[in-house]
């Protein structure tokens, strides 16, 4: 891989990864198996009855399966082309080495370990909450307490030491790069690399993708607004000033919803 290759990748990792993302988003949604990657459908193994039956233990493996397949390509259409700007610095640290389409590839593969690591815990914190509500019938018919508080939560987010700290590193991607990469073990050093910078990728955006559990998992309007916030505040020259009105505008929607119902 010649350093001539960048813009090749950047259009091929846009055209054979994210655009194809969004694509199949838009048909599952459209499909019987919609309930996978819309929120509130997990867990829902009616329309997969036929394969839960033929595959031990699949009331829970294949629903397991389909959510977290439905979340790696929310992960690979909303947040690969915010790591743009590390795979073109890494592009460029490997440039000349044989192997260097496997690095990057190893790169991608520890980020989207590490979004689908909390993608995990997240659906396991969202189906105790909607367990939670399913017992208090209280909570069941004031379900906007938990949006109200979901949004006030992840815009207070904006304004912690965690979210600028995560967000600096997430930004400095050539001093990422170069403290994390030596290139005495490549493959080790490359997954190690996608896996740390995605963690703190998890750190600087996590509470932005919980916003995504209240207006709707699959929503592709919300979707695209999110990764464009999220892509601007890590990727462009002065971004990182979008963290305050983001936030200041998510806790007034939450102050909307609490006086709307109040």
């Amino acid at each position: 891989m010649s350093a001539r290759d960048g813009p090749r990748l950047t259009v091929w990792l846009l055209a054979g990864v994210v655009l194809p993302a969004w694509a199949l988003l838009a048909l599952w949604s459209a499909s019987p198996w919609r309930g996978y990657v819309a929120h509130g459908g997990w867990g829902d193994a009616i329309a997969l009855t036929p394969l839960c039956r033929a595959i031990p233990g699949g009331d829970v493996v294949v629903p397991a399966l389909a959510t977290a397949l439905a979340w790696l390509l929310m992960i690979a259409a909303m947040m690969v082309p915010t790591v743009l700007p590390l795979i073109g610095a890494f592009r460029r640290a490997v440039a000349g080495r044989p192997d260097a389409g496997s690095l990057v590839a190893l790169l991608l593969a520890g980020y989207a370990l590490a979004w689908l690591a909390f993608g995990v815990a997240a659906h396991g914190l969202d189906a105790i909450v909607r367990s939670a509500a399913a017992a208090s019938p209280w909570l069941a018919g004031h379900a906007w307490v938990l949006g109200a508080g979901v949004l006030a939560f992840a815009g207070a987010f904006q304004f912690s030491a965690l979210k600028y700290r995560c967000l600096e590193r997430c930004r400095s991607t050539f001093g990422f790069v170069n403290s994390h990469w030596h290139g005495r073990h490549p493959r080790l050093e490359a997954l190690r690399l996608g896996i740390d910078h995605g963690a703190f990728c998890v750190g600087c955006c996590w509470a932005l993708m919980l916003v995504m559990f209240v207006v709707g998992m699959g929503n592709a309007g919300w979707m695209l607004a999110l990764a464009a916030l999220m892509a601007v505040e890590k990727n462009l020259p002065g971004g990182h000033r979008v963290r305050t009105p983001l936030g200041l505008g998510l806790i007034a929607w939450a102050a909307a919803i609490v006086v709307a119902h109040a």
